[in-house]
């Protein structure tokens, strides 16, 4: 609706008013804001289209559309129940004032989100509500008396059309409410619908594999999955005939399971991607399907859409790259830390099924090690961890560990890359993964930021080469972590889109995703589009790419808002931690030194986000700080630094 209503700027014809936006077009006709001209709508030139914003101080304005930098105040008895983020219809206001423009909310053409996440606090003896988002106060449509029954800080999901409370999700003080605030601040659902759980369920929980005659048998070579300790779900298998260079990439084959338009189909294109918190998953599919039936676990037979690439021995080049729906069994389900044990000879009491997979792995890591490294030719490498947490049986959080990549990480890692980039040149118009070169701009930002700390480096039209001088400088400084941090902020997201674009930051000229069904809805949409080519349906090919443009918009948005939500979770695990210690003093790292200075724990608790009091502080300056406030409706975590240069 939003991209169809913008187009007013420049005119619709009437003849492009397709049924689905014609009550929209009525509204707008209604309410005085588009004129016609020789069959075509246009914008009034007094009425503005754009997102409401609320600063943290309340203040409430109009961002215009299409006109950068410009925005009109809206007063609050002018917000005609729009709320933050929301995209609406605004009439200009006539203002005595010529410093500021004011607008008010005529229509809301797409709400940002139906529900907001508050939480009940007390107000000159009046129950009210403090919306979690933007900390500002809202009214709840309930009596006072009933709103008093409650306890102090009850967290509610309400309706933002009504202010009508939808569910009371816990309280405030309660560790275990944090994940469903994490949840509800981007309408995520954790349980799944009657009709989907029985649709799941209705696949059974075995392949037989009689019942697929015409699919290729794998069941006897010796497959090994590969993933982190605590992984519920298996996407992808691995097994390297090394004396013909041949790998096998077997990915879940969740197309078999998942039908277009189905229930099941319904919300996994609605959450688009899994969600992991550090104690538990919120799966795109039911569990019947993403942790059984579609999971590839050890010794069961499993349905698996599989890439045989055979690699030339001299050069690495994939030689061949066939594509067919196979069944195999995974002999072993192995996590990073016992890879690596292999890898280096140490893995205590190897069974024979070990030893059989070990002879397949170490040729396999000398060739993805090759791989790598010839990767790295165009590619970058970045210096990257991830923060692991360890909670309490309350959710409480009494732990962190650095992940790091190891050469575990790296042998699975150029094995799905070779599946990934197989795929993709399988189909010339779908569902890519695409990474721009980042912009002039970003990267001198970058070079302004990197100078201040002691890497001056000039700009170069070679962007690779200049950013592996940048990550040179920064070894030798021992910042190579956080210069790479600084680097992967400079760049452009990776999204989906329906053309190939290439992969600026792997190096690809063409690049997607294919090995993650069970987690990301992407990849299913291309299993599906695989097959469709596969078996000659261009016209269920076809069918699939209606809308394929909104819906690689919507995929890559749902991307971002899943990471969001994980983010947000570990954010308030970090200030209930710093709560129960304010005025302890601890290690951190200064990751930003712009208006408001932010910092990183980096001490028996790591990655918790501080926002530091003090001003006079570096880029990267390793500090000593001490944690003065913290506020856990908004999980933020308020410190002051007591020494610098630790």
């Amino acid at each position: 609706m939003k991209d169809f209503i913008l187009k007013l700027n420049d005119g619709i014809p009437r003849s492009e008013v397709t049924q689905e936006f014609q009550p929209m077009i009525n509204n707008l006709i209604k309410a005085k804001a588009i004129d016609e001209h020789k069959n075509t709508y246009f914008l009034n030139r007094k009425f503005k289209l754009g997102t409401v914003d609320i600063v943290t101080s309340g203040i409430r304005f109009l961002n215009v559309a299409g006109e950068s930098g410009r925005d009109l105040l809206i007063e609050t008895r002018d917000l005609n129940g729009a709320a933050k983020s929301d995209f609406v219809l605004a009439r200009q206001l006539h203002s005595k004032n010529r410093s500021r423009i004011k607008a008010k909310v005529v229509l809301i053409i797409e709400r940002a989100h139906n529900t907001s996440i508050i939480y009940t606090k007390t107000q000159n003896n009046r129950i009210v509500g403090i919306n979690i988002s933007t900390a500002l106060p809202c009214d709840i449509t309930a009596s006072q008396k009933s709103l008093k029954l409650l306890p102090e800080h009850t967290v509610l999901k309400i309706d933002n059309a009504t202010n009508n409370i939808i569910e009371v999700l816990g309280s405030m003080d309660d560790p275990s409410v944090d994940e469903k605030i994490a949840l509800g601040l981007y309408e995520k659902e954790e349980f799944f619908s009657k009709e989907s759980e029985e649709e799941a369920l209705s696949h059974g929980t075995y392949v037989d594999k009689t019942l697929y005659p015409n699919r290729v048998d794998l069941t006897h070579l010796p497959f090994c999955t590969i993933d982190p300790i605590d992984a519920k779900d298996f996407d992808d298998a691995i097994y390297f005939d090394h004396e013909n260079f041949i790998l096998y990439v077997a990915i879940a084959d969740v197309s078999e399971y998942v039908f277009e338009m189905g229930h099941i189909d319904k919300e996994a294109k609605k959450r688009g991607f899994s969600i992991y918190f550090p104690h538990k998953s919120i799966p795109m599919l039911p569990r019947a399907l993403s942790e059984n039936i579609c999971s590839l676990k050890p010794n069961v037979d499993r349905l698996a859409y599989t890439f045989k690439i055979t690699l030339d021995r001299k050069t690495l080049n994939p030689i061949k790259e066939e594509l067919f729906d196979g069944v195999i069994n995974s002999k072993k389900r192995y996590h990073y830390d016992q890879i690596d044990l292999i890898l280096q000879n140490q893995y205590p009491n190897l069974d024979a099924m070990d030893h059989k997979i070990r002879t397949f792995l170490m040729p396999l890591h000398e060739v993805t090690q090759k791989l790598k490294n010839k990767r790295l030719q165009e590619g970058f490498d970045f210096a990257s961890s991830e923060i692991r947490m360890e909670l309490d049986t309350e959710q409480n959080l009494i732990a962190t560990r650095e992940e790091v990549e190891t050469p575990s990480h790296q042998l699975i890692e150029d094995c799905m890359l070779l599946a990934n980039k197989a795929a993709s040149k399988k189909i010339s118009y779908g569902i890519f993964r695409t990474h721009d070169d980042p912009s002039y701009d970003k990267l001198q930002t970058m070079l302004d930021d990197l100078a201040m700390i002691g890497i001056s480096v000039d700009f170069s039209t070679d962007i690779p080469k200049m950013i592996k001088e940048i990550q040179d400088k920064a070894s030798l400084l021992d910042i190579r972590t956080e210069v790479d941090k600084l680097i992967i902020r400079s760049q452009k997201k990776a999204k989906y889109e329906p053309e190939n674009r290439g992969h600026f930051g792997l190096g690809f000229k063409s690049y997607t995703h294919f090995t993650s069904p069970i987690r990301r809805y992407s990849d299913l949409i291309l299993h599906r589009l695989l097959k469709a080519t596969m078996h000659h349906e261009s016209k269920r090919f076809n069918y699939l790419l209606q809308d394929i443009t909104t819906t690689c918009e919507k995929i890559s948005e749902l991307e971002r808002q899943s990471a969001k939500v994980a983010w947000d979770y570990m954010d308030r695990k970090f200030a209930r931690w710093a709560a129960e210690h304010i005025g302890e003093t601890y290690q951190a790292v200064v990751t930003s030194a712009e208006r408001t200075p932010i910092a990183k724990l980096d001490d028996e608790i790591k990655g918790a986000r501080l926002f530091l009091l003090d001003y006079n502080v570096q880029l990267f300056q390793k500090i000593r700080i001490s944690i003065t406030e913290v506020d856990i409706p908004s999980a933020r975590i308020f410190a002051k630094v007591v020494q610098t240069d630790v």
